[in-house]
């Protein structure tokens, strides 16, 4: 009886306790965070479902500016899971409609139509990616004229680059507003030759070029953020466009194409992983940089490689931990947990 006894009390030692509920009652929607969950972020661990929506969640809820907040909707990790579950069913309605019945009441409360920035976590076969589905209310490309202009002496020095829009009544003509966004002139910009014209002006010693174009500020695609330069998704694109059709016949009453020549599918140039285990850890970080720092063009396709600074990813492990336990103890557990 003394074994058995010993062996229960090991058992309840080792079983999952919970740590937090984010966010707490009474907000509606709360995430519990485990100690087993906690364990996936020690070094080498793969991040789990639960820790992958927690900190999304964290993010939409606290980290990011209200006003790109409003503009986001983020799914459940397991949207996409249950999206592109296998069915036995031998009904014989559409595919995309069977799919769809299955997920139809994850946006019963939200018009994703409404949302500049729909972000999907996706696992397949055991690694973690990024989609982010931009302007999916918007029937083709948005766009600014835009203008700047560099000098260059005599001796081929160049002078800095300093762009401006035209001036617009009531505003400065270093920003301009479109829409809910407002871009500044230090932006970095690579325009395909199509969308530009420069002209070059002598002066004195000086050579000026000024370059017009048009700033391609909004348009409706599908990107794909992957820290695994080998995997491609080129399957996901006509399976989410199939399933914005269908929710925008299902929302809006009216039917619309969204085919590859209205959203199209972008693999976006992005910092790469160098392991095996930190997918999960990429994919946060890019749901945190697009947060804090959303992206301003959207001439496809996106080059981010310098993103972030992978010393960033290799800090994320212990600043999520170190997060969970500081919530722990807001929320009254005791101190016998360590960061460690």
């Amino acid at each position: 009886m003394r074994h058995a006894s010993l062996r229960s009390h090991t058992r309840q030692q080792s079983l999952p306790r919970r740590l937090i509920q984010y966010p707490p009652p009474p907000s509606k929607g709360g995430i519990t965070v485990t100690t087993e969950d906690l364990e996936c972020l020690r070094d080498g661990e793969f991040l789990n479902d639960v820790i992958i929506d927690f900190y999304l969640k964290y993010l939409h809820l606290e980290r990011a500016d209200r006003g790109v907040a409003d503009r986001v909707h983020i799914f459940s990790s397991f949207f996409y899971k249950q999206l592109t579950r296998k069915s036995n069913s031998s009904e014989e309605e559409a595919a995309q409609y069977r799919r769809h019945r299955r997920v139809k009441n994850w946006t019963r409360h939200v018009d994703i139509f409404s949302k500049d920035y729909l972000f999907i976590p996706v696992n397949q076969e055991a690694h973690w990616y990024l989609v982010v589905i931009c302007f999916p209310g918007l029937q083709k490309p948005e766009s600014v004229p835009y203008r700047c202009s560099t000098s260059m002496d005599g001796s081929g020095a160049e002078d800095k680059l300093q762009a401006q829009t035209p001036s617009r009544p009531g505003g400065p003509s270093s920003r301009f507003t479109a829409g809910k966004r407002q871009i500044g002139a230090a932006c970095v910009f690579h325009l395909p030759v199509s969308h530009t014209r420069v002209v070059c002006t002598p002066c004195g010693t000086h050579l000026t070029l000024s370059l017009a174009f048009s700033f391609l500020l909004s348009r409706p695609c599908i990107l794909t953020m992957d820290s695994l330069k080998l995997f491609y998704h080129y399957g996901i694109y006509p399976l989410l466009r199939e399933y914005l059709q269908v929710e925008w016949e299902v929302r809006r009453k009216t039917p619309r194409a969204f085919n590859d020549e209205v959203i199209k599918g972008c693999h976006c140039k992005v910092p790469l992983q160098d392991n095996s285990s930190d997918c999960g850890l990429y994919l946060l970080q890019y749901v945190e940089s697009f947060l804090q720092n959303p992206v301003v063009h959207f001439e496809l396709p996106l080059r981010l490689e310098r993103w972030f600074p992978r010393q960033q990813i290799r800090r994320k492990r212990g600043e999520i931990r170190e997060l969970v336990l500081q919530l722990y103890r807001q929320q009254g557990g005791g101190a016998e947990l360590s960061s460690s």
